[in-house]
């Protein structure tokens, strides 16, 4: 339960929402603007073709044979022109891509990744030609392309700068969760030296007195105090907890140790507890882990018993499985689906935080073990977790 927040993560987590909202709002006016600037492109084309149709007009209407032996038809870097007959056939053109497929009327046309402007002659008096053709090759990947980096560029703009904003915000969340995290760390200390003083003193008074039904009540519920006290140390300390590495446990000997150290609380309630457990049990896994998944379960199994009822603690060997149960014959749960959630508690008057079978949730989950769930209201529970291992007793 590390209270701690990435900084990097949390930034770019939300800079990429931040900027895949703002990408979704421009897709509209990016959509209207590239019209426009496709349709604005059209008219300046067109404007550029007629200019360059006066201009060679023009030119051919200063010459003058009488003083020139030949007309030198205009050339331009972007532009080609071309004079043509009233059946369309060229009569001298610089224009090198075919125009069989346009219409020669007057005005601006469209043909492939050409534009055309044509100019009709009323008369053939410019070198027996009726139409004057310039063109010049369109390129709407050139336009598109200067759109697609300029919707980019505000997306790059926009991403680094709440990222930068982001991350600066964080920062005073962190700050708080740290002095939080520091807190509950303090304070967990703190609780473990009083309820290890109890204990201590609670055994030397019983080794000292004999047993005492007031300090019994005393000892259990500084056991009940303690198991709350091991689920918030273990949250704390979770991340270094998954990486310990798996040790051979005996089983059968841990499960039995852990039954001895809930049974003063049973007795609290008037509640047996039976052991069903066959010897020489083996697993590897990592001993906080199974000590969480033994003693949260007894733990609820326990609490949400009847006074004077029974809880049957189990394991067995099932092939080269492992088998563990926990049978109770208290209030039940009416849903199953939700036990493992946090902070969920089926019956609200037994105290506790709802953070134990969520401890329990986890560990299944990140050990593959499976879960068996079998519960009726009024009737009690029965819990069963199933463990894929080698159960033989290892060699001396």
């Amino acid at each position: 339960m590390k209270l701690d927040i990435n900084e990097y993560r949390f930034s770019l987590k939300y800079s990429i929402i931040y900027t895949l909202i703002v990408m979704a709002i421009l897709l509209v006016p990016f959509a209207i603007y590239d019209n426009y600037t496709y349709n604005l492109e059209e008219v300046k084309t067109e404007m550029a073709l007629k200019k360059k149709s006066i201009q060679i007009i023009n030119e051919m209407e200063s010459f003058d044979s009488r003083y020139q032996s030949a007309f030198i038809f205009p050339r331009f870097k972007s532009y080609q022109a071309g004079l043509y007959d009233r059946n369309g056939n060229p009569i001298f053109t610089l224009i090198k891509e075919p125009i069989s497929a346009l219409n020669l009327k007057q005005g601006y046309h469209k043909l492939g990744n050409y534009r055309y402007y044509v100019t009709e002659f009323p008369d053939e008096n410019y070198f027996g030609a009726k139409y004057l053709v310039t063109a010049t090759e369109f390129n709407i990947y050139t336009i598109l392309f200067n759109i697609l980096i300029i919707f980019l560029s505000i997306l790059a703009v926009t991403f680094l700068f709440s990222f930068l904003i982001l991350k600066n915000f964080s920062r005073p969340f962190k700050e708080i969760n740290r002095v939080l995290d520091d807190f509950i760390k303090d304070s967990m200390h703190e609780i473990n030296t009083p309820l290890s003083i109890i204990n201590i003193n609670i055994d030397m008074f019983t080794e000292k007195f004999g047993k005492n039904r007031h300090l019994s009540r005393i000892k259990s519920a500084a056991k009940i105090l303690s198991s709350l006290y091991d689920d918030m140390n273990y949250l704390i300390k979770e991340q270094t907890i998954n990486k310990t590495e798996k040790k051979r446990i005996n089983f059968s000997n841990f499960l039995k140790k852990s039954a001895d150290y809930f049974k003063d609380i049973a007795e609290l309630k008037d509640i047996t507890l039976s052991l069903d457990i066959e010897d020489e049990i083996y697993i590897d896994f990592v001993p906080t882990k199974l000590q969480k998944i033994v003693d949260n379960n007894l733990s609820n199994a326990i609490k949400y018993s009847y006074e004077g009822g029974e809880v049957i603690l189990s394991l067995k060997r099932k092939g080269d499985k492992i088998v563990l149960g926990f049978k109770d014959y208290g209030i039940g749960i009416k849903d199953t689906q939700k036990i493992f959630s946090r902070y969920y508690r089926e019956d609200n008057t037994k105290g506790g935080f709802g953070i134990g079978l969520n401890i329990v949730g986890k560990i299944v989950n990140e050990e593959k073990i499976e879960v068996k769930i079998v519960s009726e209201p009024e009737k009690g529970s029965y819990f069963e977790y199933t463990f894929t291992n080698d159960s033989k007793k290892p060699e001396k």
